[in-house]
């Protein structure tokens, strides 16, 4: 029997990719890293995980029960990771990511540029900035379609 692969597609077992993270035995070196556990964390319902990497300048209040009562009929269907660049300081990095999902059976996306930041070591997710692909753009999923006849639907 195969092994669990990771939400994040990584290609990479569950088990040795962001499980490790969610569950606090290891923690993330680097931004990329990070957004690949927190999307796995959405996935699997582990609002818990999400709050504590959600840096506490920004962290909405009572976040985790938030995401909980969000997530009734919402299935996680895919990750891509657009683009990784470094910040203006070594502990500041944006990640660009495509992430696919169905809410009460409706097909939804977001797509993203997330900004994070690194202290005592630990990287935190702090704001993001909202794309909306062009019609004519090719998708951000990756499969080389364009917008309109890909996620958009």
């Amino acid at each position: 029997m195969q092994p669990e692969l990771c939400p994040c597609e990584s290609a990479i077992p569950l088990k040795q990719c962001c499980d490790p993270l969610i569950r606090g035995d290891s923690s993330a070196t680097t931004a990329e890293q990070l957004m690949r556990s927190r999307y796995t964390a959405y996935a699997l319902h582990a609002f818990q995980y999400v709050a504590k990497t959600w840096h506490p300048s920004s962290r909405p209040a009572e976040l985790a029960q938030l995401l909980q009562n969000d997530s009734v009929g919402t299935l996680w269907q895919g990750l891509s990771i657009v683009e990784t660049y470094a910040g203006p300081t070594v502990d500041e990095a944006y990640v660009t990511f495509f992430a696919r999902y169905t809410s009460d059976q409706q097909p939804d996306w977001i797509y993203e540029t997330s900004r994070f930041v690194r202290e005592n070591n630990h990287w935190y997710y702090i704001d993001g900035v909202h794309k909306i692909p062009g019609r004519n753009e090719t998708c951000p999923c990756g499969s080389q379609k364009k917008f309109k006849k890909c996620c958009v639907r």
